[in-house]
C-alpha cells in the first residue's frame, strides 16, 4: 500500500516538476543569451559615435600630459574636440598642446595647476570660463612609489594629503565646475578614471584602493542622480594598463598600451555606468569579483604587494651600498 502511494506521489509531482525544470531551463538560456548579445553590443559593436563635438565644442583632461591622460587628450582630438589640457607641467602641457593642434588642427588651451593644492580651483574656474564643455575627463591620479604598510610609508601626514587631494579632490571639484553647465544643456559626458584597485580592498596599497573605491562610488551614484539630465557618468576602472605610473614597459594582451585601451574604452561610453574598459579586462574582473571569493582575492592581492615591496627594498639596499661604495672610492 505504501509502495503504490508513493508511486502515485511521484506521478502526480512529474508534471510540475517537468515545468520547473523547463522553465529554469529557459531562463538560464535566455540569460545566457542575453549576456552573450550585451557582450557582443558592448565589445564588438561599441558605441564609438557618440563622442563627438556635438555634445559641446570642447573637452577638459587632466593629467593630460602621459600615459592614459595623453591618450585621452589625443583621441579625442582626433574625433574634432578643441582641447583644454591641465597639468602640473606648463613644459609638458605646451608639448601635448603644440602635437595636438599640428596633428589634429584643433584648438588648445592649457592650465598649470598642482592638483596636491586645494587653492587651485578659482584658477580653474578662470580658464573654463566661457566654454562650451562637452567631456570632462577626471584623469588625475598619484600612486604609491612602491606597495608598503600604512605606518611604514614615508612622511605619511603629507601622503594621505596629497593623494586624497589629486585622487579624490579633484573628481569632486572638476565636476562641481564642469556639470552645472552641461546640466543647463542637457548634455554632456563626464569620464572618472578610478581603477580595477577600486574593485576590493587591496593591502599595500590600502589608501591608493580606497581612494579608487571613492571614484567608482561618487560616479555611479552621480550617474543615477543626473541621467534622467541628459547626463552620462561613467566610472572606468581599467587593470594594468603600460604607463609611466605602473613602470610596465612592456604592453601585452591583458596590459595593453594606453592608446589602445582608451580606443577600446570609449566604445563603452553610454553602454556601461561601471566599465572596465577594455575586454581582457572585463574578463579579469568578472573572474576575480563574481568567480573568486572576495577573501582569496585579497589575499593573493596582498601576496603579490609583499613580494613586489620585498623587490624594491632590496633593490634599494644595492643602490645605497653601491652609493656608499662610491664614495667611500672617491
Amino acid at each position: 500500500m505504501d509502495r503504490m502511494n508513493v508511486e502515485e506521489t511521484l506521478r502526480r509531482a512529474e508534471t510540475p516538476l517537468f515545468w520547473v525544470g523547463a522553465f529554469t531551463v529557459a531562463s538560464l538560456a535566455l540569460w545566457l543569451l542575453y549576456r552573450l548579445f550585451s557582450g557582443f553590443r558592448i565589445w564588438v559593436l561599441g558605441n564609438g559615435r557618440l563622442l563627438s563635438p556635438k555634445l559641446g565644442k570642447w573637452a577638459v583632461v587632466t593629467g593630460a600630459t602621459d600615459g592614459i591622460g595623453k591618450s585621452y587628450a589625443e583621441e579625442l582630438a582626433r574625433r574634432g574636440f578643441a582641447m583644454l589640457l591641465i597639468s602640473r607641467s606648463q613644459e609638458k602641457l605646451d608639448d601635448v598642446a603644440r602635437s595636438l593642434e599640428d596633428q589634429f588642427k584643433v584648438e588648445t588651451k592649457t592650465i598649470a595647476v598642482d592638483f596636491g593644492k586645494t587653492d587651485i580651483y578659482s584658477k580653474i574656474e578662470e580658464g573654463l570660463a566661457g566654454l562650451e564643455i562637452g567631456v570632462l575627463v577626471n584623469n588625475v591620479g598619484v600612486s604609491y612609489s612602491y606597495p608598503e604598510y600604512y605606518l611604514h610609508i614615508p612622511d605619511l601626514d603629507n601622503f594621505i594629503t596629497n593623494m586624497i587631494n589629486v585622487n579624490m579632490t579633484s573628481v569632486c571639484q572638476m565636476t562641481r565646475l564642469v556639470l552645472p553647465r552641461m546640466v543647463a544643456r542637457s548634455k554632456g559626458i563626464i569620464l572618472n578614471i578610478s581603477s580595477a584597485s577600486g574593485m576590493y580592498p587591496l593591502p599595500l596599497l590600502t589608501v591608493y584602493s580606497s581612494t579608487k573605491a571613492f571614484v567608482d562610488f561618487f560616479s555611479r551614484g552621480l550617474q543615477e542622480e543626473y541621467r534622467r539630465q541628459g547626463i552620462i557618468i561613467q566610472s572606468v576602472l581599467p587593470f594594468f594598463v603600460a604607463t609611466k605610473m605602473t613602470r610596465i614597459r612592456k604592453p601585452t594582451l591583458d596590459k595593453p598600451t594606453p592608446e589602445r585601451y582608451v580606443a577600446a574604452e570609449l566604445s563603452t561610453v553610454g553602454l556601461q555606468s561601471q566599465t572596465n574598459g577594455y575586454f581582457p579586462h572585463a574578463v579579469m574582473g568578472w573572474v576575480t569579483t563574481k568567480l573568486v571569493p572576495i577573501s582569496i582575492v585579497i589575499f593573493l592581492g596582498a601576496t603579490m604587494n609583499r613580494v613586489q615591496r620585498s623587490g624594491y627594498l632590496h633593490r634599494r639596499k644595492l643602490r645605497e651600498q653601491k652609493n656608499g661604495t662610491n664614495l667611500k672610492s672617491d
